[in-house]
Formats: C-alpha cells, sequence, structure tokens
C-alpha cells in the first residue's frame, strides 16, 4: 500500500463533495505531517481526526523514519482504513465520544479538521478532541519537546468558536491549502508556535 500512495497518493481517493471532502496539497499535508511528529519519541501517541490526506502522507513515509508507531486516524469515511486498519477507527462527530476506547486520554499530538463549518459540528468535535487528549500537557518526550500539540485547521470565520472550544489554540500565520482550492479562508490554529509558524496578532 505504501508503494502506491507513493505513486498515487490522494489520486486514490476521489473527493467526496457531499462529505465535505476537500484534501489538502502535498505541501500542507506533508508540512502538518512534520508538525505533529518533530520531537516524538516511542512513546508520543498521535491521532489525526478527519483530515485523512495528512495521514495519507505520513504512511507514504519509510515506517523506519517514524518515531512513534502510535498513530491514529479517525474517519467517518471508511475507504481509509486501508491506510492502517489497525490504529483506524470510524468516527462521526454527531457521537462525539463513539471513539477508540483504547486511546481515549492517552492522545499528545492531534490534528482536527471538522467536516463542515458550522457551529455543531465545530463544538461536537471539539468534545471529541478533549475526550482523546491526554490530561498532563506538560510531559516532555526524551528530545525534551513538549508532548502535548494541538492543531485543528478549520474556517476563518469559526475563530469566535475555536478560542471558545480551545483557550489555548490561537490562528498562525500558516495558511493550508488545499489540492483543488476552496473558497472559504482556511486557518490553522495550534496551540504553540513552531517553526513552520507564529501566532497572529491577536484580534477583538
Amino acid at each position: 500500500m505504501n508503494k502506491v500512495l507513493e505513486e498515487k497518493g490522494m489520486e486514490l481517493f476521489q473527493e467526496d463533495w457531499g462529505l465535505s471532502q476537500f484534501w489538502y496539497s502535498d505541501d500542507t499535508a506533508n508540512l502538518l505531517a512534520d508538525e505533529l511528529l518533530e520531537g516524538a519519541d516511542e512513546d508520543t501517541v498521535v491521532c489525526v481526526v478527519s483530515a485523512p490526506s495528512v495521514y495519507a502522507a505520513i504512511k507514504k513515509r519509510d515506517p523506519s523514519t517514524l518515531p512513534t508507531k502510535n498513530i491514529y486516524l479517525f474517519e467517518y469515511d471508511k475507504r481509509f482504513k486501508v491506510l492502517d486498519p489497525q490504529r483506524f477507527g470510524f468516527y462521526d462527530y454527531n457521537n462525539p465520544l463513539d471513539i477508540l476506547p483504547e486511546i481515549k486520554g492517552k492522545v499528545h499530538r492531534l490534528l482536527i479538521d471538522p467536516p463542515f463549518l458550522q457551529d455543531d459540528c465545530q463544538t461536537k468535535s471539539a468534545q471529541t478532541a478533549h475526550a482523546l487528549l491526554h490530561p498532563d500537557r506538560s510531559l516532555k518526550t526524551k528530545t525534551g519537546e513538549l508532548q502535548y500539540r494541538l492543531l485543528s485547521c478549520t474556517g476563518e470565520r469559526m475563530k469566535d468558536i475555536i478560542r471558545k472550544n480551545y483557550p489555548d489554540a490561537r490562528p498562525t500565520t500558516f495558511i493550508p491549502e488545499h489540492a483543488n482550492g476552496l473558497s472559504n479562508e482556511f486557518f490553522c490554529y495550534a496551540s504553540y508556535e513552531g517553526k513552520n509558524w507564529k501566532f497572529l496578532p491577536e484580534t477583538n
């Protein structure tokens, strides 16, 4: 499968606009993958929620280069189970707490991209995020990096509900790009400043 992914990438999976599927460009998917994995160690638990193109970017890589094997995908579209059946969880934001029990409260690095720019979808997705995240956000990896990283990629107009649901996440200078374009202005919100972005100045 990795060889096919290397050759075809997300072309293997046609977007379903009815499910609000818009794949990231390869550059964006790889950058977000880098941010999730940077400084991680074998104990780090990574989860990608509703952003299968980022998970596919990770699965295209040589497994020996990945710092951890604990990398999960939660996704409504069951086609993506083929990427790693052991670490795939069917996910419907309408049932935000119906998630793999073995990683509840154990995730250190989380990327979540709610499928719809609606308050209800964003709020329920945030319930999932909080159920997944490890309660101790001060843990360090063996390289001295913080284990905890939270990323949410979603529309700029969702900034108020993002602020409400994730008090430590702020809009960043990084603008995610989509392979086939997207008319909505898209932002990356994060709990930290990384090598690929800084926080935008606070606005009311």
